[in-house]
Parts: C-alpha cells; structure tokens; sequence
C-alpha cells in the first residue's frame, strides 16, 4: 500500500477537484435532508414549476445527471494528472477493467430502467411513489445496484488507465456512498411507512 502511495500526487488540484465533485452528488442530494425536507414538505421544487410535481422531478434529474457528467470528467482529468504504474499484468491490465466496466455499467442502467426516472431521481421527495418495490434485476442481486455499479467504474477506471491514485480515489467513492445510504435509505423508508400508514386508516374508514 505505501508504495502505491508513493505513485499519487497529492499536489495536483484535479486530484482535490475530483474528489469535491465526488462527494457533491451524494451530499447535495442525500445527505443535505433540509433541502429535500423543504421539497417533501413544503413543495418548494414544486411550486416553482406551477405546482407540477414531476416537472420539477424532471427537472432535478436533470441537475443530479449534468453533475454526474462532470464528476466523470473531472475523475477522468485526474487520472491523466497522476503517475501511471502498472497494477496488472498484460492481458489482464485490460481485460479485468473492461469487464468491471460493463457489469458496472449494467447494474447502473438496468436499475435506472427498473425505477424510471422519478425512481431514480428521487421522486418520492416530490409525492411520486412507487405502487411496489421493484424486486426484478438487478434489485435480486444487490440491494443498492447504482451504486455499487458506480463504484465498479471508478475502480475499471483506475484500472484502464493504470493509476494507483484511482484506486485511492475508488475508495473514497465507497465510503461517501456508505454515508449517503445511511440517510438515504431511512428517509425513503420513513416516505413509504407514512403512506402505508395513511392507505391503511382510509381502508379503516372504509370498513366502518
């Protein structure tokens, strides 16, 4: 590890720019809960779209995608920056990355599929809910498949362009995700628990 350590460069500011935007995304989305708790309960995305609830979903989709866009190029401008050493020997220094790629890119795509755009994108903040958990691929094989596929190209990334400051960089994306889910996850939680809650007194009503 120490002497991978000694291939990074921490003086380059791509270096410090990639990991900023690395942690933008998952922070600025997840962690930061008064914003989306102004959105949930207040409709401020909302009301700034006449009242459209999935316009303003749309609408931040289309931020959270643009500053993944540029996340990947900023990671990808490190990556240039740092020294090359290489981590595997040929022909795996290409084979491994390339097939980390693909399943990676597959685990982020299908499960942007299966949820759709207000799924993905945080639709339940705006009143868009799910009618069922989507229990189909790649939800069977993994609980949260976006981003641990996310977390694969990072680290096919390292490993393509043959860069141990990558792998650093690959591990902090693990860890920042590791957080994000830890509000994510209760606070989506607590969105469907309410509504069942809900569904389940006006059935109660109903019967009376």
């Amino acid at each position: 590890m120490s002497s991978l350590l000694s291939y990074v460069d921490f003086s380059k500011p791509s270096l410090l720019l990639s990991l900023a935007s690395i942690a933008f995304n998952p922070i600025a989305w997840n962690i930061l809960t008064q914003f989306y708790a102004l959105e949930y309960r207040n409709k401020t995305i909302t009301r700034m779209f006449g009242e459209n609830a999935r316009r303003g979903c749309y609408f931040l989709a289309f931020l959270i995608f643009s500053f993944g866009m540029l996340r990947d190029t900023f990671y990808e401008r490190a990556l240039n920056d740092q020294p090359r050493h290489a981590l595997l020997p040929a022909p795996y220094n290409k084979l491994v990355p390339a097939a980390l790629f693909v399943v990676g890119q597959t685990f982020v795509v299908t499960s942007t599929w299966a949820l759709g755009i207000t799924g993905t994108f945080l639709g339940d903040y705006f009143g868009i809910l799910m009618d069922h958990r989507v229990e189909g691929f790649p939800f069977n094989v993994l609980r949260d498949p976006m981003y641990v596929g996310s977390t694969m190209c990072f680290f096919a990334g390292a490993l393509w362009y043959e860069r141990p400051a990558g792998l650093l960089v690959t591990l902090y994306v693990y860890v920042v995700y590791l957080i994000a889910l830890r509000f994510e996850g209760p606070f989506t939680d607590m969105i469907y628990s309410k509504r069942a809650s809900s569904q389940k007194k006006a059935e109660s009503k109903k019967e009376l």
